[in-house]
C-alpha cells in the first residue's frame, strides 16, 4: 500500500477519536454499561460437557462422576481428543483455556501454547530462491513447536482440580489401549494426507495399519500413546517433559531433521495470564489475550457494534455493520498482535471504547468499505483444524478450552514409540514477513519466529456471563474461529438456546481477501440482493466450524450443552 495513503488513513482514525467522546455525555458507549453477572455462590447442582467427540464427552463425564470438577473434567476430555480426534488436537500440540472457579469468581487465562525451540532457523523455511518453503513449514519435525498440552493438562489438574492427575488421565489410556472406532472424519483426515503420512515410518505404523487407512467399523488401538500418557498420569509433567518420552521424541525429531533439545522440552512453561474481558448490552464476555489474537478482535468488535441498535435494523444493515467491525478488527489483527512475553502491543488502544468510536464513525451506512482503503494483507479459505470443549460443573465451575495441532493431522510425523503426533504450529509464525500461512493470514515482526517465543493464534475460548444467563463457548476454525464466537456470542445476547447457537448459520470477512464466506442459507434472497448492493461480494462455500456451546439459565438453574449439527460424532450432554 501506498505509505501516503496509510498515512492519511491513520490521520482520519485519529481525528475520529479525538472528536468521539463527545458523542456520550458518561464519556462510554451506548449499550456498553457495566454486565450484572450472576454470584459466584450460584450451583446448577448438574454438570455438562459438549465436545466434538462422544467418547471425550463421556470421558469427561466419567470424571465429573467420580467427584471431579469442570477441571478434571477437561483434562479428561482434552487427553482423550488426542486419542480419537488426532486430526484436531492432541498432546503433541497446545491449547489455550479461559475458566472461571466457582467458589471465588476467579478468573483465568492457561497459555499452553507451542513454542519455537532454540535453535529456530528462519532460513530452514525457505526455497534457495528466497520464496517460503510451504512443505517445511507444514510437514515434518521442523514443522513442530515444542508441545504445551501435557503441561497444560498436568497445571489443571495441579492447579484446579479435584482429583489426580492419574484418574482424569485414565479414560484416554483406557480408550487408547483398548481401541475405540475412527469416526469418519478421522478416517477421511488419514486418506487425505496419507501421501505425507507415509513419509514417516512411526506415522505409518500408527495411522496406516496394515499399510492402509482405518476401515469403516475397525478397531484402533494406540499403545504408544497409552504408554507415554500412564508415563505423564505418573509422574506428572516430567513424565513427558523429562525421563524416556523426551529422550524419545528429540531423537526422532533430530533424527529425521528438526531441531528440538532435550533443554527445549525441560524449558517449557505454561503461562497464566489475565484474560481479556468487555462489556456488552449488560453481559461481560471475558475472553483469550495475546497470544491469541481472538479475544482482542472480539472485544474490538463488540466494541464498535456497542455503538449500534442492531435490534432494531433489518437483517441486511445487521450483517453489513458487523461484517465492517470484523473487517476493521482482522485489519488490526494483522498489523500488531504477537507474543506477550517478546512484543509491546497497543492493547489499551485496541481495546478502549473510543477507538472503536472512531472506526464505527469510518462505517458507511449503506456501503461497503473496500478494504483496498486500509493497509493490505491475504487471506485464503480458513481451515477446521483445531477443536473446542465447553464444560460447566455441578458447582458452577467454568472452563472454555480449545486446543490444536494447527493443520489436518499437524505435521504428520509421529515421533518414534511416544505414539505422540506433532503439531505444525511452526506455520502459525510469520515465518516470512508479509507472506501467507496456510490459513492466508500475514504477519510482521511483532509474529516472528525466535527461541522460546510462541505463535499467535486465532483459538478464542470464551464466557458470557449475565444476571440471568451465562454460557461458555468456542469453536475450531482457523480464522473463522473469531467470527464463529462473536456470531455466536450475538446470538446469546439475542437470546437463542445453546442448540440454535450451535446450528446458527455463519457469515465471515477477514479483510482480504475483501468478500463475506457465506454458508447455505445465512441469508434470504432479499437480505443477499440487499448486500450486494451495498458492494459486498457474497461467496458461497461448504458449512464450516464444530462449535460446542453450554449455556447456564441461572433463573431456572438449567443447564443446556449443544455440540454442532454439522459434526455428527459431536456430544453435547447434562449428567
Amino acid at each position: 500500500m501506498n505509505p501516503f495513503r496509510r498515512l492519511r488513513w491513520r490521520a482520519l482514525l485519529l481525528g475520529l477519536l479525538l472528536v468521539a467522546p463527545a458523542a456520550w455525555a458518561d464519556g462510554a458507549p451506548r449499550g456498553s454499561a457495566a454486565a450484572a453477572v450472576a454470584s459466584p455462590a450460584q450451583k446448577p447442582g448438574h454438570d455438562a460437557v459438549a465436545s466434538a467427540n462422544f467418547v471425550a464427552t463421556n470421558a469427561g463425564l466419567e470424571v465429573l462422576a467420580k467427584g471431579g470438577n469442570a477441571f478434571d473434567a477437561a483434562v479428561a476430555v482434552a487427553s482423550t481428543l488426542s486419542v480419537v480426534e488426532p486430526e484436531s488436537s492432541g498432546i503433541g500440540g497446545g491449547f489455550m483455556a479461559v475458566l472461571r472457579r466457582a467458589g471465588d469468581g476467579r478468573e483465568v487465562f492457561i497459555d499452553a501454547r507451542e513454542t519455537a525451540p532454540a535453535a529456530v532457523d528462519p532460513k530452514d523455511y525457505l526455497k534457495p530462491d528466497g520464496t517460503p518453503d510451504r512443505d517445511s513449514a507444514l510437514n515434518g519435525p521442523l514443522s513442530a513447536g515444542i508441545p504445551g498440552e501435557p503441561a497444560g493438562l498436568a497445571w489443571l489438574a495441579g492447579h484446579y482440580g479435584r482429583l489426580p492427575l492419574k484418574a482424569s488421565l485414565a479414560p484416554a489410556i483406557r480408550t487408547a489401549r483398548d481401541g475405540f472406532q475412527p469416526d469418519v472424519r478421522l478416517r477421511d483426515a488419514v486418506a487425505e494426507r496419507e501421501k505425507d503420512l507415509r513419509r514417516w515410518p512411526a506415522s505409518v505404523a500408527k495411522y496406516l495399519p496394515g499399510g492402509r487407512p482405518p476401515a469403516e467399523g475397525a478397531a484402533w488401538r494406540d499403545p504408544g500413546q497409552a504408554r507415554t500418557l500412564e508415563l505423564l498420569a505418573e509422574h506428572g509433567r516430567d513424565g513427558f517433559y523429562r525421563g524416556e518420552v523426551a529422550r524419545e521424541l528429540v531423537d526422532a525429531v533430530r533424527a529425521a531433521g528438526g531441531r528440538w533439545t532435550l533443554d527445549d522440552l525441560a524449558r517449557y512453561q505454561v503461562k497464566e495470564r489475565q484474560p481479556i474481558a468487555v462489556d456488552y448490552r449488560g453481559y461481560r464476555i471475558v475472553t483469550a489475550p495475546p497470544p491469541s489474537s481472538g479475544g482482542v478482535a472480539i472485544a474490538e468488535i463488540l466494541n464498535i457494534l456497542s455503538g449500534f441498535d442492531l435490534a432494531r435494523m433489518d437483517a441486511a444493515h445487521r450483517a453489513h455493520y458487523v461484517i465492517e467491525a470484523m473487517r476493521r478488527a482482522f485489519r488490526d489483527h494483522n498489523d500488531y498482535l504477537g507474543d506477550p512475553d517478546f512484543v509491546k502491543m497497543p492493547l489499551d488502544m485496541l481495546l478502549s471504547p473510543y477507538y472503536a468510536a472512531g472506526l464505527r464513525q469510518s462505517i458507511l451506512p449503506d456501503k461497503a468499505t473496500p478494504s483496498s482503503m486500509l493497509p493490505s494483507a491475504a487471506a485464503r479459505d480458513p481451515g477446521m483444524h483445531t477443536t473446542h470443549f465447553s464444560i460447566v460443573d455441578r458447582d458452577g465451575n467454568m472452563i472454555a478450552v480449545t486446543a490444536t495441532v494447527n493443520y489436518t493431522l499437524g505435521s504428520t510425523f509421529v515421533a518414534g514409540d511416544t505414539g505422540v503426533l506433532l503439531n505444525d504450529e511452526m506455520d502459525d509464525f510469520a515465518l516470512v514477513p508479509d507472506a501467507p500461512n496456510v490459513y492466508g493470514l500475514l504477519g510482521n515482526a511483532a509474529n516472528a519466529p525466535a527461541p522460546g517465543k510462541r505463535m499467535l493464534s486465532s483459538m478464542s475460548p470464551s464466557l458470557v456471563l449475565g444476571k440471568d444467563r451465562s454460557a461458555v463457548i468456542g469453536s475450531p476454525g482457523g480464522s473463522t474461529i473469531i467470527t464463529q464466537v462473536l456470531e455466536g456470542i450475538l446470538a446469546f445476547v439475542d437470546g437463542e438456546s445453546a442448540a440454535q447457537i450451535a446450528a446458527h448459520k455463519r457469515f465471515h470477512h477477514q479483510f482480504l481477501p475483501d468478500r463475506v464466506d457465506v454458508e447455505e442459507g445465512t441469508f434470504d434472497a432479499a437480505t443477499g440482493d440487499a448486500l450486494k448492493r451495498m458492494g459486498y461480494q457474497l461467496h458461497p462455500r461448504e458449512s464450516w466450524g464444530y462449535m460446542n456451546v453450554v449455556t447456564w439459565d441461572h433463573r431456572s438453574n438449567t443447564l443446556e450443552a449443544a455440540s454442532d449439527p454439522r459434526r455428527p460424532s459431536g456430544l453435547g450432554k447434562v449428567q
